[in-house]
């Protein structure tokens, strides 16, 4: 059984292109005091264009430093390397990319190994409290005497997106995208519980001295090896842990260590701890720990929304199905937090097995990585947006070109604020942006991973939701049009769903299928078998996404019991792309409805 892990590839071993900065003034930090002298140590890849407009800031996780990436084939790996780098996602061929080590680390930024001006000694314990804050503070004097204005982005995962979700609140109008994944707007009670265990591992190690241990040959090593595997648990998932260590769980790997080895998944963690404490310094993790304990945006909406307020970034929030240190339902917060203020943001959780560390791995990279690319520098930017068949083909149904969305761009006014349930690959909304310009208001919702990918790369603001939970996240009123464009046929919960478009939505557009149509009627009843593959739905009976087989009739009925008005409306004919006005009901396949209350 090998040790492979995020940590693997770290040494202790001096950075070769480490830069510094001393920032010239005492620091003052937000919880009471200053520190006299900051120093922060960083590193960048990539050139600052004239306008200095495409500056990308990354932030690193707890145990992170400023090398996120090789510099060259000779230089020691980064902890990003899979995202930062030439045509990578982060790309340092078009983007200059900056990443300091935080306040407080070990690795050349002031910290608790660094020297106390009044004393002349390591600071150690004596270090003062300090926050996520005072860190962005340390990083907006870096990109200041960079001479940077806006960064085009700022990026990171776990304390890496704390940071990123810090600068949106405090600096955000420095800020025009973030990309915060694996995170949250405060530490849950039981990660938080996991960082007091940590803590407590290393102040009662017998080496710790009260944290003057600077001088002496012995260190807390074993207090810090502990918090550290106590760490690698919370970062690894259960089926992480089940693929990794189960098939040989009683046969560890043999190394010198003083911790216990009887089973394979100790003999990692024993490994992790060791090699760990070669790096970093146990007051450093006492420092950085508090500081990410303390980082607390809210627990409301209301609250996490009002530290956002003053925030004018598109955002991009990224989450891990099986993360349980940060998991999903706390991106989740943000996200509707966003969505309430009326934020431009995406999101998607990401089925994985790697649980928190899925950010630094490449089992996924496929989709967090693309998803965190398509965002930065979209298709839409570089002027290559796929283009709608200006017909449609032979012998291709309505879900492979969507000839209803003639119409309903037509049903929809220049002006109108959309959102877009069930966007798909974001074809309608690339074509409203297209006619209504880049500072429209739109958006799409969307369950499929891959299509949100699809709608990020054409510069499109697509959240993962599944509306037949409802859009509770979104304010009565929001947008002049709630589209449900062939979709309502596939909806469980038919009521709800029109009910919140309607609250969200001034009007409603709706486009489906008619089931009542002559074909189809013809197929039933004179072959006795649902429609097949080929006709008008495209789908065998055992592959169709309809749950629901409505009539133009039943969708009149039903609005007109339920109160609603049926505004405008088009019936068609897409096998001849024409609009049926006799008997539409019998002679249509496809209705688009502009409903209201």
């Amino acid at each position: 059984m090998g040790f492979e892990s995020s940590d693997n590839i770290r040494t202790a071993r001096p950075l070769k292109y480490v830069k510094t900065v001393e920032l010239g003034a005492p620091l003052a930090l937000e919880r009471g005091g200053a520190l006299p002298q900051v120093r922060i140590a960083y590193e960048t890849w990539g050139t600052l264009n004239r306008d200095k407009g495409n500056a990308v800031l990354v932030c690193h996780a707890l145990s992170g430093d400023s090398h996120a990436a090789r510099h060259d084939a000779d230089d020691d790996a980064g902890w990003w390397d899979i995202m930062v780098g030439p045509g990578k996602p982060i790309d340092t061929d078009r983007f200059f990319v900056i990443c300091p080590n935080v306040l407080g680390g070990c690795r050349g930024s002031t910290g608790p190994n660094s020297i106390n001006p009044a004393t002349g000694r390591p600071w150690g314990a004596q270090f003062p409290l300090i926050t996520v804050g005072d860190m962005i503070q340390a990083q907006r004097l870096l990109v200041d005497q960079l001479g940077i204005d806006v960064l085009h982005a700022v990026v990171g995962g776990s304390l890496g997106g704390h940071l990123a979700l810090g600068w949106a609140a405090w600096l955000g109008e420095r800020v025009k995208n973030l990309v915060a994944i694996a995170t949250s707007p405060r530490l849950n009670s039981q990660s938080l519980a996991f960082d007091v265990v940590g803590r407590n591992a290393i102040l009662a190690d017998a080496h710790f001295n009260g944290g003057q241990y600077y001088d002496r040959p012995a260190k807390p090593q074993v207090g810090l090896a502990i918090a550290r595997m106590l760490g690698h648990i919370t970062y690894l998932s259960r089926e992480a842990m089940a693929s990794k260590f189960d098939p040989d769980r009683l046969t560890p790997r043999q190394i010198e260590t003083q911790f216990e080895t009887a089973f394979s998944v100790g003999s990692y963690l024993a490994y992790q701890g060791n090699k760990f404490v070669e790096r970093f310094d146990a007051n450093s993790y006492l420092v950085l720990t508090m500081a990410m304990d303390l980082f607390d945006l809210g627990a409301t909406r209301q609250r996490i929304a009002e530290s956002f307020a003053g925030a004018q970034c598109r955002w991009l929030l990224l989450s891990f199905s099986t993360d349980w240190l940060f998991p999903p339902n706390e991106s989740q917060q943000i996200v509707d937090s966003l969505l309430w203020a009326g934020k431009p943001v995406s999101y998607c959780q990401i089925q994985s097995h790697c649980g928190h560390d899925a950010f630094l791995l490449p089992d996924d990279f496929a989709l967090y990585g693309e998803m965190t690319r398509a965002f930065l520098a979209p298709a839409k930017r570089r002027g290559t947006v796929r283009r709608a068949p200006a017909a449609r083909p032979a012998g291709r149904s309505i879900y492979t070109h969507r000839v209803d969305y003639d119409s309903i761009l037509r049903l929809i006014p220049q002006g109108s604020s959309v959102l877009d349930l069930g966007c798909g690959q974001g074809e309608l909304l690339s074509r409203l942006r297209d006619r209504e310009g880049a500072s429209a208001k739109l958006m799409g919702i969307e369950l499929s991973a891959s299509s949100i990918l699809s709608c990020l790369s054409l510069g499109l603001d697509v959240t993962q939701a599944d509306i037949n939970q409802g859009l509770s996240a979104y304010p009565d009123g929001s947008f002049d049009f709630v589209v449900l464009s062939l979709t309502l046929q596939s909806v469980t919960e038919v009521v709800k769903v029109i009910d919140e478009m309607l609250r969200v939505g001034r009007r409603g557009l709706v486009s489906f299928p008619n089931f009542a149509y002559r074909p189809l009627r013809d197929q039933l009843f004179n072959e006795g078998r649902a429609p097949r593959a080929g006709s008008v739905l495209g789908h065998t009976w055992y592959e169709s996404p309809n749950i629901r087989f409505l009539a133009i009739r039943d969708l009149e009925e039903f609005c007109l019991e339920r109160g609603i008005q049926i505004l405008d409306r088009v019936a068609l004919d897409t096998s001849s792309g024409c609009e049926v006005t006799d008997d539409p009901n019998l002679n249509a396949d496809v209705a688009v409805m502009v409903i209201g209350r």
